[in-house]
């Protein structure tokens, strides 16, 4: 399991021992002027009532474990590990967590007129976003791994990463909102998503993830992209190189190691597959974050 899915565990079997209703705790990271950037854990579970909420500021915020419904005016998401949770200032929402226990986000805040200015400078046409996610794609996986390799390190430029995420939000966020779907058809998702955080390194054909579901694999298949935005293979690859980016990132672990632990069978897979993903090759990745981080 993931290193970013740990704090998430452990709240979750206090929650157990201790018994009670779902809460959130969240943790400052960091701020400054116009922005904050927090790590949010959440407890709640099928039982937990979903509460309606308001939006206080803009909010770009990274789903780093756990699933969840992400429900506004502009549509109902299914929030997944990788994906961006897109929210405007004053907007009402709501999270509800009808299929699995949890969540941790790294959530970053921006006071509407600072992110306005944000939006101008990378090009944006509206400082407002039109759809409520970004599905987890090849353009943030960089970012996405840099956040929570920081959150992992506890210690990162937030303020320049918070700058980075809010532009590509603005720039990635033209498209149109995600069709609806059944809770059905969320809940067998849900089921694939959370056995695929639970084992990213393990063979997860599409077979097994579609019996995980209680769907055809044509049928999974078609609703897996719907809901999260990428095929099943897309998603398995993009968490394995994520999580490996993190590790290589925060640790000393050999590239070898990191990749025959990380799922894939050899080191030329691995780098080729990570290089298409992140730009660079493990290495340059690697020395690059170690120099970051002694700068």
């Amino acid at each position: 399991m993931a290193k970013v899915a740990v704090e998430l565990e452990r709240a979750l079997a206090r929650r157990a021992e201790y018994g009670g209703a779902g809460c959130i705790s969240s943790q400052l990271l960091a701020q400054g002027d116009g922005w904050t950037a927090e790590d949010v854990v959440c407890t709640s579970g099928p039982r937990d009532r979903a509460f309606e909420e308001q939006h206080s500021l803009v909010r770009v915020v990274i789903v780093a474990a756990g699933t969840f419904q992400y429900r506004c005016a502009l549509g109902c998401e299914l929030m997944t590990p990788g994906s961006v949770l897109l929210g405007n200032a004053g907007q009402f929402f709501e999270c509800g967590h009808e299929h699995a226990a949890g969540d941790r986000c790294i959530s970053f805040g921006y006071a509407p007129e600072y992110f306005e200015r944000l939006a101008r400078d990378a090009g944006g046409h509206q400082p407002h976003f039109g759809i409520a996610r970004l599905p987890s794609i090849h353009a943030l996986s960089p970012t996405v791994a840099r956040i929570c390799a920081g959150l992992i390190a506890g210690d990162a430029e937030w303020e320049e990463l918070s700058i980075k995420l809010a532009a590509q939000a603005v720039q990635l966020s033209g498209g149109s909102p995600s069709p609806s779907a059944s809770p059905s058809a969320v809940a067998r998702v849900t089921r694939a998503i959370r056995l695929i955080e639970r084992h990213p390194d393990e063979t997860l054909t599409l077979g097994i993830l579609a019996e995980e579901a209680r769907l055809s694999r044509y049928h999974f298949l078609r609703t897996f992209e719907r809901l999260t935005g990428v095929t099943p293979h897309q998603y398995v690859l993009r968490t394995r190189l994520r999580e490996a980016a993190m590790r290589l990132a925060t640790s000393r672990t050999r590239i070898l190691d990191v990749a025959l632990e990380s799922g894939f069978g050899d080191a030329s897979n691995f780098n080729r597959s990570f290089r298409g993903e992140f730009g660079v090759t493990p290495r340059v990745w690697k020395r690059a974050q170690a120099t970051a981080d002694s700068c």
